[in-house]
């Protein structure tokens, strides 16, 4: 059976979910009861000096049939006392000596670092998580994204902290930033035992057209947040990624961003996160949803054959490339299954007129059929499809010929005129422009497609 625990640069935790530093973990209580349902650990919403918060401080962005597909907060951190916050984390431990218990800090001094640092660890805390990353309100006060953004800045507060720390730290990094490598290289200088990524990214979830104001809205005005939740998990997977393939950062990483389920998580294990943290999930469906999370990815482990989380960790990394590394002699097209086709011709629509005019219509039946010497193996129709395997992507090429940008550019076989023959669609066939204003289109078809444009036309004309 597969063993879920893990040590994540010195903290243990019976599994590598952990509730985020955010409003699901701003009590004993909460986070108790998250205990209880079985999450691994928690990471204590940040601690500073106690703040005052508005009221009116989530938005979101609904899709379709989907709520909160993106996340919005302009929430501070604590604005508990730091006496409060610690006695009941001194009770969480008592209670759960076994599960994680990880204070995110916010201050600004060294004295003051040192204080609350020593404050956190006499009260039990497992680990500390630096908050570099918060990209409103308390930004404007220097803090938070403020110092995320300044890699000299967080170096030298990382080793404020060092100087004093006796339990692990983790620095939360920002990704309000170009390069999410900069701030993490500066936390390994500092000293940092680990890295947590990504925080929230600032943004505006939208505006009331009525009163021209951005959501969420206090009193007829409104400010930028921070942006989470499942919207976000490619940006998080693309700079988790980034930081365990650098070879000069070398940390543990607690990942970040739009985790929701066991897949989720993965994902995000897969590419270097050896611990994973869930926010807007838990604030969506509640703690209930770790069931599910633990259950699927144990299942997952066995069916693989892994025995524990560092089995996994990084192991999508190697088969993660620089575009200039991938194969130009890999080549897919699409296929239709015309008994799960159930003729909604999205497919049709989609190409037409967001790609490459590879899929072609056919008389007497809504199915439609490719244009398999005009398709670029592009994948938007499958993606389009509604039908799971409807449509699949077929390999054409014989996998023996492996050529990429770099070894052509090395042998001096790249295009390098505006109108050289070696230009990838110099002989791709493209429907002329006039051809869109009416019914000409098929006139233009290419090939065999043309061909049976015509003798269904015929046919119809017999009959």
């Amino acid at each position: 059976m597969p063993d879920l625990s893990i040590n994540f640069a010195g903290i243990k935790s019976p599994n590598p979910f952990w509730l985020a530093s955010a409003p699901p973990t701003n009590s004993g209580y909460q986070v108790m009861k998250a205990f209880d349902a079985g999450w691994g650990g928690a990471v204590w919403k940040t601690l500073g000096v106690p703040v005052v918060n508005v009221s009116s401080r989530y938005g979101s962005v609904n899709y379709r049939d989907k709520r909160m597909m993106g996340f919005n907060n302009i929430e501070l951190i604590s604005d508990r006392p730091l006496a409060d916050n610690l006695r009941e984390i001194e009770e969480v431990k008592k209670r759960f000596p076994n599960h994680a218990v990880i204070a995110s800090l916010m201050v600004q001094s060294r004295q003051e670092w040192h204080d609350i640092v020593r404050d956190v660890t006499n009260a039990g805390s497992d680990g500390i998580e630096l908050n570099f990353g918060c990209p409103h309100g308390m930004c404007e006060r220097g803090m938070g994204s403020a110092v995320g953004q300044e890699p000299e800045v967080l170096q030298t507060i990382v080793e404020w902290v060092m100087e004093v720390a006796r339990i692990p730290v983790i620095v939360k990094l920002t990704p309000n930033i170009s390069d999410i490598t900069e701030p993490a290289l500066a936390a390994r200088r500092g000293g940092a035992n680990a890295i947590s990524l990504i925080n929230t990214i600032q943004s505006i979830v939208g505006v009331d057209l009525d009163l021209f104001a951005p959501y969420p809205i206090v009193d007829g005005k409104g400010s930028n947040g921070g942006y989470c939740g499942p919207a976000v998990k490619p940006i998080a997977l693309n700079m988790v990624k980034n930081c365990a393939q650098h070879p000069d950062v070398r940390l543990p990483i607690s990942g970040i961003g739009g985790i929701e389920t066991w897949r989720d998580a993965v994902e995000h294990i897969l590419l270097g996160a050896s611990s994973v943290q869930v926010c807007t999930a838990a604030m969506h469906y509640g703690f209930g949803i770790i069931r599910e999370m633990t259950s699927g990815l144990e299942q997952y482990m066995a069916e693989k054959g892994f025995r524990t989380i560092d089995d996994m960790v990084g192991r999508a990394l190697p088969n993660v490339k620089h575009w200039e590394d991938l194969n130009l002699q890999y080549k897919v097209t699409a296929s239709i299954n015309p008994e799960k086709c159930i003729g909604c011709q999205l497919c049709y629509t989609a190409c037409e007129d967001g790609a490459h005019q590879a899929i072609r219509l056919q008389p007497g039946t809504r199915t439609p059929a490719i244009i398999d010497e005009n398709c670029v193996g592009c994948n938007l129709c499958s993606l389009v499809c509604p039908v799971e395997q409807c449509i699949t992507m077929e390999r054409r090429d014989d996998g023996t010929r492996h050529q990429t940008w770099k070894e052509r550019t090395a042998a001096d076989d790249i295009p390098i005129t505006f109108n050289d023959e070696r230009a990838g669609g110099r002989h791709h066939w493209v429907p002329e422009p006039a051809a869109a204003l009416g019914k000409e289109r098929e006139k233009t078809l290419p090939g065999k497609a043309r061909l049976y444009k015509e003798v269904a036309v015929k046919q119809k004309i017999t009959e």
